[in-house]
Order: structure tokens, then sequence, then C-alpha cells
């Protein structure tokens, strides 16, 4: 009996042990739920906290770079840059205290690459200066400003573009998004090229909104004259508009939230995976960084190929030699068409050379509006004929590639293009020759010719005045402007790919054929429904600018306002020289249809307008009387 009541009582106990363990891992549960929801709103709150920061960050480098600063001033904008770099280092802590979503290696090793970085610029307030060996010249770099400002400033756009990527997650249409992206560059462009720093004797808000509008819509036009008024610093910015327009902003931001970030919802990658023409999800980010790569290596070899073909009369520095290269590399890549050189491409210096500079610019030309699913379309079959060879030279057994990798849309780019290309350089060599190409050699019009097929088609530049060309050969350079270049490039128009598919429905039409035929391919039929709805839509738009722009400037000749706006409508960049001339409303006007030309009015009304049920599938079908 004693046995009974003394294991009676220590099994009480035990059990009253396991309650008590019980009760508190229940509560330590309670805890860890708690504190991952605490974190969790914490690290909402401050990523909202972090994107301001960002914001102020990028606003607070760009005044002190562009302004003339008392030492008040500097030392306030400081103050701003510590409180900053405080909220960046506090968002890299919390991260790491919350368990991420999971993400690539890749992704993971650049994101921590980037938080190291930025905690690197915390060291000089850490450990004390020494005064000899390695250490003195490791905190001489981390002290200067310009190593701290750049790593803050890329963390800043970072997580801008994090930002960015996850409104694109929130099924924020596109075509809005993109418009609103393309505004706010250009609204902040203008304030940017306003700064002191950027002009020698300033500049007029509605003349910076202009050139602003021009540099981010890449057309070209301009009411000032660059390399008069802007200063190296102001160039800068112009690169950096006109490089940022070209690409896109979605481009931009995509590969910095992807590349540092990694992960990102499947809506925003099938978004960017659209205009980026990545054929799966797998190949976004090599893509991306192709295109990227791509476009920085053939303006750096755009560059050096300048470099060596500029007359020495044209620079008194190296420095100067240099920023000519770079910008029209640049300009000419990016199909804006504006030159840091008193006079641009018709500079005599330049027309009574040995013409290899204009070469050098078609090519870059040519390859800026050729299209970038044509680019990667190319790599495609480069890395093919790539594998298959290194097989061979292993000796390995054959394995099965596709034989159509060459798509239909590069074909129909590629035979466009070209057939455009070449009647446009023969016209104009058998317009011209007699005409503003009197007295130049064979080979001297033989290379304007080619040159100046080129420009239409979005360059923007002009190496003779084409005021002084003759009718036809205005409405021939017309005709260019109203086609451009390839689709998702640089160049404006309604696109070649737009043209092909327009001449071979015609051809269909004509030869009674049921489908559209190109290449041993049927054309799918809502891309013959868009090309159309574009062809209509450019003629509208075009036709109402250039009433609104004759409305506000009766005194102007028609045919330099006609020239003007389907210059201007069309991302080219080309004018008879009226464009200094136009009133501050005409200006707007123009602004509005270098705005509408880039973004593409067929896209802005899709995006206005949203999707409704779709019935006309039921309804009865009757045939209209056409001719």
């Amino acid at each position: 009996c004693y046995r009974s009541m003394q294991g009676h009582r220590n099994m009480s106990a035990l059990q009253r042990a396991r309650r008590v363990l019980s009760g508190v891992s229940a509560a330590f549960g309670r805890f860890r739920v708690r504190f991952r929801r605490t974190v969790r709103t914490v690290n909402h709150v401050l990523a909202v906290v972090t994107w301001v920061a960002s914001l102020a960050c990028l606003v607070s480098l760009t005044v002190i770079t562009g302004f003339d600063h008392r030492v008040l001033d500097v030392f306030q904008l400081t103050e701003v840059l510590k409180v900053c770099r405080a909220v960046f280092v506090l968002n890299i802590l919390c991260g790491y205290l919350q368990k991420g979503e999971s993400l690539s290696r890749w992704a993971r090793v650049v994101g921590n690459v980037l938080n190291v970085l930025m905690l690197l610029t915390l060291m000089p307030f850490v450990y004390p200066h020494p005064h000899s060996g390695v250490l003195q010249a490791l905190d001489q770099l981390l002290l200067k400003h310009l190593w701290q400002y750049a790593i803050m400033a890329l963390y800043a756009l970072n997580n801008l573009s994090y930002g960015v990527m996850r409104l694109m997650g929130r099924r924020t249409n596109p075509a809005v998004m993109m418009a609103g992206s393309f505004a706010f560059f250009i609204m902040a462009g203008a304030l940017v090229l306003m700064m002191p720093k950027c002009t020698y004797h300033g500049i007029s808000f509605m003349d910076s909104l202009f050139v602003s509008t021009s540099a981010v819509c890449i057309t070209g036009l301009t009411t000032v004259d660059i390399p008069a008024t802007f200063t190296p610093l102001g160039q800068i910015a112009l690169c950096v508009l006109f490089q940022i327009g070209a690409l896109g902003v979605i481009t931009f931001t995509s590969f910095f939230a992807i590349f540092f970030s990694g992960h990102q919802s499947i809506y925003s990658q099938l978004m960017i995976r659209d205009m980026v023409y990545s054929k799966t999800m797998n190949s976004l980010v090599p893509t991306l960084f192709y295109i990227l790569m791509f476009t920085l290596s053939v303006e750096a070899a755009g560059a050096v190929a300048i470099w060596f073909t500029v007359p020495e009369s044209l620079y008194t520095s190296p420095e100067q030699h240099a920023a000519i290269a770079i910008f029209h590399s640049l300009s000419a890549f990016c199909n804006v068409g504006f030159s840091n050189v008193e006079g641009g491409m018709a500079n005599p210096a330049f027309m009574h050379g040995n013409q290899t500079i204009y070469i050098a610019m078609s090519v870059l030309l040519f390859a800026g509006g050729i299209g970038f699913p044509i680019l990667v379309n190319f790599k495609d079959l480069v890395m093919s004929y790539w594998r298959r060879m290194w097989r061979w030279l292993l000796r390995r057994p054959r394995r099965f590639y596709p034989r159509h990798i060459v798509d239909l849309n590069t074909r129909v780019v590629l035979a466009t293009t070209l057939t455009v290309l070449v009647i446009g350089s023969v016209a104009f060599f058998v317009l011209e020759s007699g005409n503003t190409m009197r007295g130049m050699s064979i080979y001297e019009r033989v290379v304007q010719s080619v040159f100046n097929s080129l420009i239409p088609r979005s360059g923007g530049y002009a190496t003779v005045n084409p005021a002084d060309f003759l009718n036809v050969t205005l409405l021939l350079v017309l005709l260019q402007m109203w086609v451009g270049g390839g689709s998702q490039s640089m160049a404006g128009g309604i696109k070649v790919n737009t043209l092909g598919a327009v001449l071979l429905n015609l051809r269909s039409i004509v030869q009674q054929r049921s489908g559209v035929q190109a290449f041993n391919r049927n054309i799918a039929y809502p891309s013959v429904r868009r090309a159309n709805a574009v062809v209509i839509l450019s003629v509208i738009t075009v036709t109402v600018f250039i009433v609104a722009v004759m409305l506000l400037e009766p005194q102007l000749p028609a045919k330099a306002v006609v020239f003007e706006c389907v210059s201007a409508t069309f991302s080219v960049g080309s004018s008879l020289g009226i464009t200094a001339d136009l009133g501050p409303a005409a200006k707007s006007v123009l602004c509005v249809a270098m705005f509408v030309g880039r973004v593409g009015l067929l896209s802005l009304l899709t995006g206005m307008f949203t999707l409704r049920r779709d019935v006309s599938a039921h309804l009865p079908s009757e045939n209209l009387i056409i001719n």
C-alpha cells in the first residue's frame, strides 16, 4: 500500500512536469509565431521606409552633383544621406532575421555581395584609422565619398526597381505602367537638365521638357544647340536619359530586381518575358543579361571605332575626344540623333574627311534599329551551332536540335529591312546626286546615300540640309519615317514587322488565298489584325498632330510643319529648321506626339479600356460590300 501511494505521488509529479513542459512549449510556440509576425510587419513597414529613403538618397545625390552649394547646404544633404544609410543598414539586418523566399543561388550570392558592400560603407566609423600599411590604403578607399555614394546609389536603385517589380506583381496594366514610367523619367530629366551645373547659361523649363522628352522618347528633335547649351555633366544626363528610353524602364528595373533579389511573382516574370522576347521562364535572366551586355558591348565597340575616325580639329584634349566618341556611339545605337559637336554630323570636318565615321555610325544605326527579338534569335542560332560543333569535336553522339531556329519574325524583319534600305539608298543616290551631293565623289555619294537612308528610320542626324531636298526626296523620306525600324528596337515608325504583315496580307488577298503566308509559314490572324490597326492609328494620329500645329503656327510653311510632326510622331528627329521657332503650345503638342510615338497609341488605348466579355463569336455574320 505504501509503495502504491508512493508511485501515485511520483506519477502525479511526472504529469505535472509534463504539463509544465507542455505549457512552456506552447508559450514558446506562440512567442515564435508572434515574433515572426512582428518581424514580418516591421519588414513591410521598413520596405516602404526604405523605398522612400532610396528616392531621397538619389534626389540628394543628384542635388549634390548638379548644384553649387554653401557649406551648410552640403552638411544638411550629407545628414540626409546618413539617415538613408542607417535605413539601408537596418533593412539589411532585418532581412537577415526573417526567413526569406526561396532564391536562386546566383541571386542569393549577388544580393549578399550588395549587402556586404553596403555594410562596408560603415567601416570608417567602426575601426580606428591606421597610419600605415594595407589598412591605411583600405581606409582611404572606404572614406572616399565617391565609393560610398556609388554603393548607396546602387542599393537605392535596387530597392526602387524591386518596388516597381512588386507593383507589376499586383497585375498592373503593362501599357499604363510603361507610359507612367516614361512620363516620370521625362519630368525627372527635365528637372535634372535645368540644374546649374548641367547648362552653361541656363535653360527654360519648356526647352528642358522638350529636350528631355526627345531624349527619353529617343526622337532627336531639339529646340537648343546641344554642345553650346549643355555642359559635360548635362551631356552625361542626356546619355542616361536616352539609354533608359532606348532599352526601356521595365528592362532596367526587371534586371536590377531579378539580378539582385531573385524572387518575383509569376505574373511579373511572364510580363517581362513577353517584353524581352524570352522563349522560356528559365532563360529570362540570361536574356536580360544578354540584352544589356550586347548593348554595352556594341556601344563600347562603336565608341572605339568612332575614336579613330574623329578629326583632330574637333577636340583639344583626350577627355573631349573620348566624350565625342562615347556620346555619338550611344546616340547612334539608341537612334536618338543628338550630337555634341558643333553642326552635328554635317560638320565640315566630318563631311570633308574620309567618311569612315559615317560607316561606323551606319552600323550602329542598323544594329539599334533591328530589334532585340532579332538579336536574341541570332544568339540562339549561334549557340546552337556552337553546341553542334562542340559535340562534333568531342565525338559525342548527335542530339536532336530544332531545325527552324530562325523564326518567322526574324525572316520577315530582315527581308523587309534590307528591301527598304536598298530601295532608299538607291533612290537617294539617283535623286540627290545632282542636288545636295553635287561635287562629291562616287564613294562619298554611296556612303552618304546609305547613311541618309538609315537616318529617316529613326536616326535623326543630318549631313545635308533636308530643306534642300527635292520634293520627291522629301516624300521618300516621309515614307521611310512612317515605316521606321524593327519592333522592340530603338527605332520608331509603325515598324517593318507591321509593314511586312500588311504587304503580305495584301498579296494573299490579290492571290485569293485564305491565309497570309511567308517563308512556308502562316502568319497568325491576330498579328495581321494588329498590323492593320497600327497602320490606321498611325495615319489618324499624325494627321491630328499636323492639324493642331498648323492651327497654332499658321505662319509656318505647311511642308515644314508636316515634316516636323511626322518626325516627332515616329521618333525620327529630322527637321526642316522650324523647331526653335515654335511657340510653347506647339512645343507641347510635339512633346505629346513624341510621347505617343514612343509608347504607342495602340498600347495606350488597349491599356485604358478594360477587358470586357467578348460576345462576337455568338453573333451572326454578314458581308460588307468592299470595292
